[in-house]
């Protein structure tokens, strides 16, 4: 199924290829199809998943898992969505293997043994509540709060497109323990906690949405939920950091699942342009048709490796020293962005960089960002046909760093 994105897999990584693609086999068209119908979550898909042991496959071995990272997890979820799964399977299963990799990394052993098992065994489901309706991607600005009150924390707020909350048993939740006005930056004062989901205390609305009805998307409200401090991962206010553990696997896992899903639809249109007939030879024999599906395999096999790159670069980096290997994909994607025209992509995360590591990448993403100004200045004045005024970011004094436009970096 997937011979033209396998070739540089490890052999533990071609066995997890095989083992989820006959897991997969049984969930055919009819199966998504119907439960996207009915708009009921994939059960019978989520325990086969973890019957074979899969949903442990980044986890540690001593709770269960298999340990074999990030990459393994990434062939994974690609094969699940691949298969026909698309989205609604990879949905289904993908937050019980990114979701936690906070707890992974930051959580004491006591609650590694306690929270680790039982979701690798499929006998709990998690839900991932971030995101805010005033706050969206701009997480520092979130306002669920979190309460100290003895030994517990009391939290109070609203999350929004908050995926399988409709069946999860425990909730991993971003809020805030100090207010945004008594920090010194942004991101301080933020809590991370994994917590059992009261649903006496949470109240959870599903939101109406056109596809991936079988997975559920809910607006979430928190009316004075207890969660005991033996809950709360990593020390008290450093939540930002530490969901930075779950956010970065989740856009590789993501971009693998997108990968997969466009790897389903080529082969349906390939199969189809090779059946349907017209004016007595098949319709992939034109140009029209067989170019666009080249152009369309060489992009998904640049994604994939793209994302594998990603999966890699995760897995060979410590825990505690991802910092740097961040920033410097964070650079390549700007990079990527500003040579692709994407200039309002380009330009944030070059920003981020700029911010993220001053000493370090800063300056160079400062000279792409100057270059981006002065292109937008002159592409300006060309449509007008006049000179127009526009503010450029100076260039950092001194001699200026080589730049390379390179699609790949040996250096790295």
């Amino acid at each position: 199924m997937a011979a033209d994105v396998d070739r540089s897999l490890s052999e533990e990584q071609r066995a997890i290829l095989a083992l989820t693609e006959r897991v997969c086999a049984p969930f055919d068209d009819a199966y998504w199809l119907e439960a996207d119908r009915a708009g009921v979550f994939p059960f019978a898909f989520h325990r086969a998943v973890a019957d074979a042991g899969l949903l442990g496959v980044a986890m540690p071995e001593a709770y269960g898992g298999s340990g074999l990272g990030i990459q393994a997890a990434a062939v994974m979820m690609r094969a699940i969505a691949q298969s026909g799964a698309g989205m609604s399977g990879a949905s289904a299963v993908h937050m019980n293997i990114f979701g936690l990799q906070p707890v992974v990394a930051f959580g004491t052993e006591a609650q590694k043994a306690r929270m680790l098992p039982p979701l690798i065994r499929g006998a709990e489901k998690a839900c991932f509540a971030v995101t805010e309706p005033d706050a969206g991607l701009n997480t520092t600005e979130i306002k669920t709060k979190a309460e100290r009150a003895g030994s517990h924390y009391i939290v109070t707020g609203q999350k929004i497109w908050i995926s399988t909350a409709g069946v999860a048993d425990r909730v991993l939740l971003l809020a805030r323990t100090t207010p945004l006005d008594e920090v010194a930056r942004k991101t301080q004062g933020m809590s991370l906690f994994y917590t059992a989901l009261d649903r006496t205390k949470v109240e959870v609305h599903p939101i109406a949405k056109m596809g991936r009805h079988a997975v559920d998307s809910n607006i979430v409200h928190f009316n004075g939920l207890a969660v005991p401090v033996e809950d709360r991962i990593g020390p008290e206010g450093d939540g930002f950091k530490i969901i930075l553990h779950g956010m970065n696997p989740e856009r590789i896992l993501i971009a693998a699942e997108a990968v997969g899903l466009g790897l389903a639809a080529l082969e349906r249109a390939a199969a189809y342009a090779k059946e349907r007939i017209v004016f007595g030879r098949p319709i992939g024999q034109n140009q029209g048709i067989a170019h666009p599906l080249a152009r369309s395999w060489m992009a998904l096999q640049a994604a994939d490796l793209t994302a594998m790159r990603a999966a890699a670069l995760y897995d060979s980096v410590a825990q505690t020293n991802r910092g740097p290997m961040v920033v410097r994909m964070t650079f390549d994607a700007g990079e990527w962005y500003a040579l692709s025209g994407n200039v309002p992509a380009a330009r944030q995360r070059l920003l981020a960089v700029a911010a993220l590591d001053p000493k370090g990448l800063g300056p160079r993403a400062e000279l792409r960002l100057a270059d981006l100004d002065l292109r937008a200045g002159r592409a300006a004045e060309c449509a007008s046909g006049s000179p127009v005024q526009y503010q450029s970011r100076s260039r950092p004094p001194g001699p200026q760093p080589r730049r390379s436009y390179s699609a790949i970096d040996t250096s790295r």
